[in-house]
């Protein structure tokens, strides 16, 4: 149970700054005996909670962004919810072959990002500019992140910030703020479907929540702290990590 809750608070603490830290809390219930479905299942109830105090704690990031998050709120609700579907329905090694080139692409993308991004503005200011809520093809981009954050969410936080800092005119903290809400919103919306038609061990879930609570903060405040640069290489240290232990899996 200490194990557990531990890996809850530094899952949420991950989660929050840059997102992957299912990769700390999935291992560990596979170590302690839970099945992989009911691993994962449970392991997404539980972050739910630790995905609310990192929104909460980047409140003010958030500020001004309403247009933005509802437009991309809907992308990430369809996307969970597809995600959701697709774990109880698909053979658990369905996405085993696509995950660690997604999360290879996203690593690039933020990396590359400001550069990338630079060229979609000068193009966009062509046709009067990006728009407020981002480039048309971040909401489909934002669905399909929803898609894998449904199904698994281990470095989802990596593909969202890769599509809104290209997509969307905005700061990194500022995309913190936005992935964080948007993480949130596919874990919640999975979770509810998981807990009507799936087996959730409800004494790992608890363990999990409490413990990514305390986690999100410590994330809040430390993230709000690291400059761009920082935080890309961050992303993207955290970005192989997930490959690697994907590939080794």
């Amino acid at each position: 149970m200490a194990a557990v809750l531990v890996a809850g608070m530094a899952a949420g603490t991950i989660n929050t700054v840059v997102g992957s830290g299912t990769l700390i809390t999935f291992p560990t219930l596979l170590a302690f005996g839970v099945s992989p479905v009911t691993a994962n299942v449970s392991n997404t109830v539980g972050l739910v909670p630790g995905s609310l105090s990192g929104a909460w704690g980047y409140r003010r990031e958030l500020e001004g962004q309403r247009p933005r998050l509802l437009r991309l709120a809907t992308a990430s609700l369809l996307g969970g919810i597809a995600g959701a579907v697709l774990l109880l329905a698909l053979p658990s090694g369905a996405f085993d072959a696509v995950v660690p080139a997604l999360i290879a692409i996203g690593v690039v993308l933020v990396l590359l990002g400001p550069r990338i991004q630079q060229r979609v503005v000068r193009r966009a200011e062509r046709r009067g500019g990006l728009p407020e809520t981002g480039a048309g093809w971040v909401w489909p981009a934002v669905a399909g992140a929803g898609v894998y954050g449904g199904y698994f969410g281990a470095a989802q936080g990596v593909l969202l910030m890769a599509i809104l800092g290209i997509g969307v005119d905005d700061t990194m903290q500022r995309h913190n703020a936005t992935k964080n809400v948007l993480a949130l919103l596919v874990n919640a919306i999975a979770a509810v479907v998981f807990v009507i038609v799936a087996h959730v061990d409800w004494r790992v879930a608890v363990l999990i929540a409490v413990g990514s609570v305390i986690g999100g903060q410590i994330g809040a405040t430390v993230g709000r702290r690291l400059p761009p640069i920082v935080l890309r290489g961050v992303i993207a240290v955290v970005g192989v990590v997930a490959i690697v232990a994907f590939l080794v899996s």
